[in-house]
């Protein structure tokens, strides 16, 4: 446990690095905003695979018993969860977490919600807890969806202190939770390239960790628990 908390502690700590424009400004400037972006993304990366060895190095202990219907929660899930990392992450967006700088018009998906690179996150923590009915299992995937939340109301309370009085205004046309803003009729829900590119590498990925890619990355064959039951 001590190792998995400290993998845990290195992830959130690595992660908060965005959240503090002071700290991110600084190495963007020293580095380079391609070179940041490639040097984060690896530390990202060590830091995830560190966590997920930590958390396999903790005992089984079954906390419920598995079923085949809980299968579907993670296979509706974490398809939706990845399309909304990668929407985000490809578009432009003032309000929240993104790989595009530089100003412009927010992407499309900023309409569908602000946060769409950490509502992909909660998705998939959320959707992997019902099948993996284990302690270490609701520790890794319920501890990533508590900082993911935390995440949103904390990138919430800086970016309204940086848009100060225009923020109403600016967020008009999209919310916190996904389609609010579509549904209240202050937004429309649009088509964009960045959300086309998505769509595509959402299908591909997905396709291939069925196929075979999260049995080779995660040692468990999403097809076989359901033919199990």
């Amino acid at each position: 446990m001590t190792q998995f908390l400290a993998a845990f502690a290195v992830f959130v700590a690595l992660h908060s690095v965005p959240a503090v424009p002071a700290v991110r400004a600084r190495l963007v400037s020293r580095l380079g905003h391609g070179t940041y972006i490639a040097a984060y993304s690896a530390a990202s990366l060590v830091a995830v695979a560190w966590l997920f060895y930590a958390a396999f190095m903790l005992d089984y202990l079954e906390l419920w018993p598995a079923a085949a219907w809980q299968g579907w929660i993670t296979f509706t899930a974490a398809p939706v969860g990845l399309f909304f990392v990668l929407a985000g992450l490809f578009s432009r967006n003032p309000f929240s977490t993104t790989a595009r700088r530089g100003g412009g018009e927010p992407g499309a998906v900023v309409n569908i919600t602000r946060h769409p690179v950490l509502w992909g996150f909660l998705l998939w923590a959320i959707g992997h807890i019902p099948p993996n009915g284990d302690l270490r299992s609701l520790a890794l995937f319920g501890g990533f969806a508590v900082f993911t939340i935390g995440s949103m109301a904390m990138i919430e309370r800086r970016s309204r202190k940086l848009h100060g009085e225009q923020w109403a205004s600016r967020t008009r046309s999209t919310s916190i939770v996904p389609f609010v803003a579509i549904a209240s009729g202050r937004a429309r829900l649009r088509l964009d390239r960045m959300i086309a590119l998505a769509l595509i590498a959402d299908l591909v990925v997905t396709v291939w960790l069925l196929a075979g890619g999260h049995a080779w990355l995660f040692s468990a064959a999403p097809l076989l628990f359901l033919s199990a039951f």
